[in-house]
């Protein structure tokens, strides 16, 4: 898809600010991730600071991870600012059917108007109100299980929904589509899923939620695929993984991004 690589060029162009409020695990990752692919990350969660913080930022990425009432707070004070400002925002409601503590706060974001929900099968079902599987962060559900409930939740919450797994599926509520591009190797190295909604944060600053989705899907897919060609396991493949996040040229996305209508 042609739009993949001017999603990524116009996102380097800008280079914008993402607020994340993510995980403890996640927080390097995430930071390495997203300036090796050319945008400015910054990690504020203190509910004193996140809203005059978030005034500045021109996208917000809340993981929910390992909340607490502060941090829960703290995504939700944040959110809202971002969403009263236009500015886009992604939700990762990490383990929602776990506790309903999370169930809470994950509902309660979802009524901030995220422009992308990305989890993996199990999560979107569960956020989607279905019966689910898993019960913590790993999905027991596979992809094609949740297609339905994400393209209901995509239409009753007015947002782009990606559902990450081998082959990631992606849809508006009206449209849907298949990212094939990824490595198994991505999965053994922690956070690299977290560090992902940043990104997609990024590429939704300069595009359209789900065009800035589907390109940032491929642009993260294709850096596994090149890493994973070089490296000997998961210890050389994070910075192989960097690496090929920053070469990657939007020309080299464009034809190598393997983006289907589903």
């Amino acid at each position: 898809m042609e739009e993949t690589g001017l999603c990524l060029d116009r996102m380097r162009t800008r280079a914008p600010l993402v607020h994340n409020i993510t995980n403890f695990v996640a927080m390097e990752p995430a930071a390495n991730v997203l300036l090796a692919i050319g945008a400015q990350p910054a990690m504020v969660h203190a509910r004193e600071e996140v809203t005059e913080f978030a005034g500045l930022a021109e996208a917000l990425n809340v993981n929910v991870g390992t909340p607490d009432p502060a941090w829960g707070a703290a995504m939700e004070a944040a959110a809202q600012v971002i969403q009263m400002a236009g500015k886009p925002w992604v939700l990762d409601p990490v383990g929602v059917g776990a506790t309903r503590f999370r169930a809470g706060l994950c509902d309660r974001l979802l009524g901030l108007h995220p422009g992308v929900i990305r989890g993996n099968a199990s999560e979107i079902l569960a956020l989607a109100g279905d019966p689910a599987q898993g019960r913590a962060i790993d999905s027991a559900d596979p992809v094609e299980a949740a297609e339905h409930a994400a393209r209901d939740l995509a239409t009753r919450a007015g947002a782009v929904v990606a559902v990450s797994g081998p082959v990631d599926f992606v849809t508006d509520g009206q449209t849907a589509f298949r990212v094939a591009n990824g490595h198994p190797m991505m999965t053994r190295v922690t956070a690299l899923g977290c560090a992902l909604n940043g990104v997609i944060a990024a590429f939704a600053v300069a595009s359209p939620a789900l065009e800035a989705t589907l390109a940032a899907l491929a642009c993260y897919g294709l850096a596994g695929e090149r890493a994973g060609a070089k490296a000997a396991g998961p210890g050389s493949f994070l910075p192989a993984f960097l690496d090929a996040l920053h070469a990657i040229t939007p020309k080299e996305l464009t034809r190598e991004a393997r983006v289907l209508r589903a």
